[in-house]
């Protein structure tokens, strides 16, 4: 687990600066804002940003022909509280900065990661399905929302015609660090 810093609000200018600076680099296209708590996430690693333009190619025709737009991290929710999935699907006409749902969000862990987190958070911007992948256990686990209001694994996805078994093959995992 990182160091977790709590600022007092608001925060002292040097931390102003510090954002701005984030912002010219582009640094701050990871960083995620939780009912208002700001996330700074740190830039991926190679191997990382490999798996997330893989999947991308290969999400893409199943995407198009079930008439879904393949984004980037884009922020799904508001100004002040959304997350960020390294991939999306949505529907046509979907908002130009803040989307307020998706069809698909794809999740990609890495060490210390808060993806589990999210869950009640799609859940409750009706993310109809989550793709996770832990390219550690090079396993994927597709869940679906129920009309309870919680996700459930399922093999196959309702709304791309695909199951991660099928997607999984298809990747080139990550080698595993040596010692």
């Amino acid at each position: 687990m990182g160091v977790r810093v709590l600022l007092p609000d608001p925060p002292p200018a040097p931390f102003d600066e510090l954002l701005k600076q984030r912002e010219r680099w582009g640094a701050d296209r990871w960083d995620e804002v939780w009912e208002g708590v700001l996330h700074m996430n740190p830039p991926p690693s190679h191997e990382y940003e490999r798996l997330v333009i893989r999947l991308g190619y290969l999400l893409t025709p199943h995407a198009q022909a079930a008439g879904l737009e393949l984004t980037g991290g884009v922020g799904i929710g508001e100004k002040d509280d959304y997350r960020a999935p390294d991939l999306a699907l949505h529907r046509r006409g979907a908002a130009p900065i803040w989307h307020p749902t998706a069809a698909l969000a794809v999740e990609i862990l890495s060490p210390g990661d808060e993806t589990r987190k999210k869950l009640p958070f799609y859940a409750v911007h009706h993310v109809d399905e989550l793709l996770i992948v832990d390219p550690a256990a090079q396993s994927l686990v597709w869940l679906l929302l129920g009309d309870d209001g919680h996700y459930r694994g399922v093999e196959r996805s309702r709304l791309i015609d695909l199951d991660a078994s099928e997607l999984a093959r298809q990747l080139e995992w990550p080698q595993a660090k040596r010692r």
